[in-house]
């Protein structure tokens, strides 16, 4: 008030004056305020949320009449962009390293695509900050090529001292190879350490120049305010064009390093800030490498080495895994929903594990939810978590907490017919738009999601025309289908896959693939398992059952090949080196003893 007028002042989180120091017949700091405010005398801007506001100054009428209320919107990925521009700066300044725009560009788009927790400018100002702030720890610190050199010649050394005692003509012979590397790694060692000292001089000298020129810049601003122009100009058109002149040559000294092998990034481009959002949320949205790019396009072998006999659904699936990581799927929706429709034992969860495992090199990856446990109405709840003053409101839901954690992940809704029908509605805006809000009121992404829902309707119809076009077993299916579920609900999902019923030659395939399993677990005990073709052929008969699929051909396994292995190596007739033969003569399985594997 003494400044009349001269200055303002600014109170962030200003709710937190209202009822501040109140006291049974004292005055709380926001009383304090009003007669000030009222009178004029006091300009004052005060920061606070929509929340907070409705909390506490909204209740405080006479608080609130004396200020103006702005609403201060999220700004859009534009606007945030130029915010960055303004800040590059500084950022720079501060971390010693070059901010290219392409990296401001892509921490707008990629935060505001990804971060969904948070807002606009702050999430996109802390992946530059952080992605800099990585980037100048790796200049302070010694370059990983060199550090595995250093741990390799202490482990030379330490065996060269071991070496040195024995006096018989291997360790002699093993001591003079030591010596050679050790003196090989040292030259290697020495040749990098030369480059990564002058690089670092490099970036060192340059930002030592540019910090000031900030000085400088300040001191300049400051002799404006108070008119000492003559001082200014000294410094305009004398020093300043100076240190212009030495950052230029720095410049280019450092220019120069470039033909040379480079040890350190000394930038922030949008690789780096892909790995600073990958590592925040668990989504691979780093440009592909040409190991990917293979990958996915060999995806459906991948799959089938897994899955057998159903090709067109493995394509189906694959089809949409590409199209989401070429970016031509609709950005708003989960990467893919599909209805896997087939009989028990055919391999719809199987597919949707080694979808999971190709994805993420884990299975961990997978929600597995059994919608039998939501036959009633009430059980939405446990999806999504309870509403306000119910028991569990703290908990959140099942569904929305697991991809809270894990938003880059497959859901599998297994035998989803028999939900209640209120669930359902929950899965409409999931597979719409992509969000659920849980009964906590946040909004859960379901974006980067691959949800895939199991059922056995039309099972009878795949059994009953086993051999007919795939499209008509389809459409029969379609049929029951269309009778159980809504037609909403239909038209939001990308596929209905129609898995076959598996054959003879099928089950042979999976039970092949089911004894390479437990060849890799004896492997595991140092013994290796050979299966003959007449034992492989007599396992997959036994295991054959057109009503129940592959399920039936695990329990065949272990009854004739594992129990009866299991007991012999218990008997000691296998060990370790030990081939464990498995054959069908004379209608049995016989384990004959063969010599080890040495």
């Amino acid at each position: 008030s003494q400044d009349a007028g001269k200055t303002i002042l600014f109170i962030d989180e200003i709710h937190t004056m209202v009822g501040a120091g109140k006291a049974e017949g004292a005055m709380d700091a926001g009383n304090m305020l009003k007669p000030a405010l009222a009178r004029g005398e006091l300009h004052c801007i005060g920061a606070t949320t929509l929340d907070e506001y409705r909390q506490y100054i909204e209740k405080d009428a006479a608080l609130e009449r004396r200020f103006q209320k702005v609403l201060v919107d999220e700004p859009d990925v534009e606007s945030t962009i130029a915010i960055l521009r303004g800040l590059r700066e500084r950022y720079e300044l501060h971390h010693g390293v070059a901010i290219t725009d392409p990296a401001i560009v892509a921490a707008a788009e990629l935060s505001n695509r990804y971060i969904t927790d948070r807002f606009l400018p702050d999430k996109a100002i802390d992946l530059i900050d952080e992605a800099a702030a990585r980037i100048r720890m790796e200049i302070d610190s010694k370059p990983e090529v060199m550090d595995r050199l250093d741990r390799r010649m202490i482990q030379l050394k330490i065996e060269r001292e071991a070496v040195r005692k024995e006096t018989d003509d291997a360790s002699q012979r093993r001591l003079a190879t030591i010596e050679e590397e050790l003196e090989r790694l040292q030259r290697e060692y020495n040749d990098f350490e030369e480059v990564w000292k002058a690089e670092k001089a490099a970036v060192q000298g340059t930002q030592s120049i540019k910090e000031e020129i900030e000085q400088l810049k300040a001191e300049m601003a400051e002799l404006q305010r108070k008119g000492q122009f003559d001082k200014l100009a000294e410094l305009q058109y004398g020093k300043l064009p100076e240190l212009e002149g030495r950052l230029a040559t720095a410049e280019q000294s450092k220019d120069k390093l470039e033909d040379k092998p480079k040890l350190l990034r000394t930038q922030v481009g949008t690789e780096e800030i892909a790995e600073v959002v990958s590592r925040a949320t668990g989504i691979p949205v780093s440009r592909m490498m040409q190991g990917e790019r293979e990958k996915l396009l060999n995806m459906e072998q991948h799959l089938e080495e897994r899955v057998v006999g159903q090709n067109e659904a493995v394509s189906l699936v694959a089809d949409a895994i590409r199209r989401s990581r070429a970016g031509l799927a609709d950005p708003s929706k989960p990467y893919g929903s599909f209805l896997f429709l087939g009989p028990t034992g055919v391999g719809k969860t199987e597919l949707t594990k080694a979808l999971a495992a190709f994805l993420f090199d884990s299975e961990d990856h997978l929600i597995r939810i059994d919608m039998s446990e939501f036959m009633e109405k009430h059980s939405v709840a446990r999806l999504i978590g309870a509403p306000p003053g119910y028991v569990g409101y703290e908990q959140g839901g099942y569904l929305t907490e697991a991809v809270r954690r894990k938003p880059y992940s497959v859901i599998l809704l297994d035998e989803v017919e028999k939900a209640h029908p209120d669930v359902f509605n929950i899965l409409l805006q999931v597979l719409d738009d992509g969000r659920l809000t849980d009964g906590q009121g946040r909004t859960v992404d379901f974006r980067n999601t691959v949800v895939i829902m199991t059922s056995n309707l039309g099972a009878h119809h795949i059994q009953e025309m086993v051999g007919e076009p795939y499209e008509k077993v389809k459409s029969a299916v379609w049929e029951e289908v269309k009778l159980s579920f809504r037609p909403e609900f239909l038209n939001r999902i990308d596929e209905v896959v129609v898995f076959h019923a598996l054959g003879e030659a099928q089950i042979q395939s999976i039970a092949k693939i089911q004894l390479q399993r437990l060849a890799q677990r004896l492997a595991d005990r140092g013994m290796q398992l050979e299966v003959s073709d007449a034992a492989l052929a007599e396992v997959a008969k036994v295991g054959f059952d057109p009503l129940f699929g592959a399920r039936p051909l695990k329990r065949a396994i272990q009854q004739n090949i594992e129990n009866p292995v299991a007991k012999l190596i218990l008997e000691g007739q296998f060990g370790e080196d030990d081939v464990v033969p498995v054959d069908w003569r004379d209608g049995s399985f016989v384990f004959d003893q063969k010599a080890s594997k040495a």
